[in-house]
């Protein structure tokens, strides 16, 4: 809260009056959105992770509205794509000075084969790393950043077991990969999972995703390069595959969950889709203006 009333303060120095609206918890943050936005807010900020800027944004999604991020949770990629401080409180500064035009930025769509369908901004995957969110969730949500989702990953490799996995394109031009993985991952930015950088070349603005498979080795061959993950959050391996699609569809061998921004989301198989353009965020990076001068901001909410 406290937290919260220093950016209210920011923006409103900055000429840009916000309400500050905290959710009791994860479940009430879309109501609590959907609210802002019938009393009439038109800029919505977000003080936490990508699994909280997911919820913005699925709440937000097809209004006339302006979205922040401000990064406060454990994994925040989103953030970093956009190049923005670490400090909740200094993004807010560098957001608030000058009021830049909002960037129109990709958005994912996932549809899980149990019907469900969910926008993510960040990465999300089948394989290891939902297993890994699944942990971080639990015994490791104390963990802050990166550590965090390197122990649940740690932990998810004792047990797990790798999947047959096929990704099919929906272009028609592109063959189908199939490769036995530790895991499959669609990625919108460059990192997920509190820096792990598996798609450094992505951009939040080319109406692309990056698909990206780790190939499975030996417990003895992963334990090798877990350590260059914990060093720089990289990973560098002959076994490691990019390819970039706007749609395609993840099918696994054995029943798999898939996550998006740390959030399960269903089951595989999953159908994957780039949301061109899709969310007008403020930031500090030379992204593409929606309007070259956007005025729609106006009053906002802090959540």
């Amino acid at each position: 809260m406290a937290v919260a009333a220093k950016v209210q303060k920011i923006f409103a120095e900055a000429l840009c009056p916000t309400d500050v609206v905290i959710p009791r918890g994860t479940n009430e943050m879309e109501p609590a959105v959907r609210d802002a936005i019938t009393r009439g807010s038109r800029l919505l900020i977000a003080l936490g992770g990508d699994g909280t800027l997911q919820a913005l944004v699925n709440a937000a999604y097809g209004q006339d509205v302006v979205l922040a991020i401000l990064p406060g949770g454990g994994g925040n990629d989103f953030a970093a794509a956009l190049r923005l401080p670490t400090d909740p409180l200094l993004a807010a500064k560098l957001l608030a000075s000058g009021r830049p035009a909002p960037r129109c930025l990709d958005l994912a769509r996932a549809r899980t084969a149990d019907g469900r369908e969910r926008l993510y901004v960040g990465g999300g995957g089948v394989g290891i790393d939902a297993e890994a969110a699944r942990h971080a969730a639990g015994r490791w949500q104390r963990l802050p950043g990166r550590s965090r989702y390197i122990a649940a990953a740690l932990q998810a490799l004792c047990s797990y077991r790798p999947s047959e996995i096929r990704v099919e394109f929906s272009d028609g031009k592109q063959t189908p990969l199939e490769t036995e993985a530790f895991l499959a991952a669609a990625l919108n930015t460059p990192s997920y999972g509190g820096g792990i950088r598996l798609a450094p070349d992505a951009r939040l603005d080319d109406g692309l995703l990056d698909v990206v498979t780790v190939e499975a080795t030996g417990l003895a061959e992963a334990l090798t390069w877990i350590p260059e993950l914990l060093r720089s959050g990289e990973l560098r391996r002959a076994r490691l595959r990019r390819i970039h699609a706007a749609k395609f569809r993840l099918v696994a061998n054995r029943e798999c969950l898939f996550h998006g921004d740390g959030e399960i989301l269903g089951p595989a198989p999953v159908e994957i889709e780039v949301l061109p353009r899709a969310a007008r965020v403020l930031a500090p990076c030379k992204f593409p203006e929606c309007t070259p001068n956007d005025e729609s901001a106006g009053q906002g909410v802090v959540l």
